[in-house]
């Protein structure tokens, strides 16, 4: 098993930036995948970044590219969500998600198998 849990989600003006981390424990993870995803009110949840743990690849959706940033910290095992040129539309619960396999399919979250209960991000117009 694998526990997630994310932080540092919280209540920012249009053009700010926030930083969401996900602190994973359990079995070791360093052949996983890691991403996040978020939900807004009345919509499905989407994808926005994924990460390969080893060799560091990275993935982006459309809608984040050039803002946000994904990465990994090996050492303390956490993963990490950088934002900046956040907009209204980036309002939405942030998930972390991850999987001890090499997902082709990294965008769809039924192939993740752990998830951590997510953290509010609010922009503000």
């Amino acid at each position: 098993q694998v526990q997630l849990v994310e932080s540092g989600g919280g209540l920012v003006q249009a053009g700010g930036s926030l930083r969401l981390s996900c602190a994973a424990s359990g079995r070791t993870f360093s052949t996983y995948t890691m991403g996040w995803f978020r939900q807004a009110p009345g919509k499905e949840r989407e994808f926005v970044a994924a990460i390969r743990w080893i060799s560091g690849t990275t993935y982006y959706a459309d809608s984040v590219k050039g803002r946000f940033t994904i990465s990994r910290d090996n050492a303390k095992n956490t993963l990490n969500l950088q934002m900046n040129s956040l907009k209204s539309e980036d309002t939405a619960v942030y998930y972390c998600a991850a999987d001890g396999n090499y997902l082709r399919d990294y965008s769809n979250e039924a192939s993740y198998a752990y998830w951590g209960q997510g953290t509010q991000v609010t922009v503000s117009s």
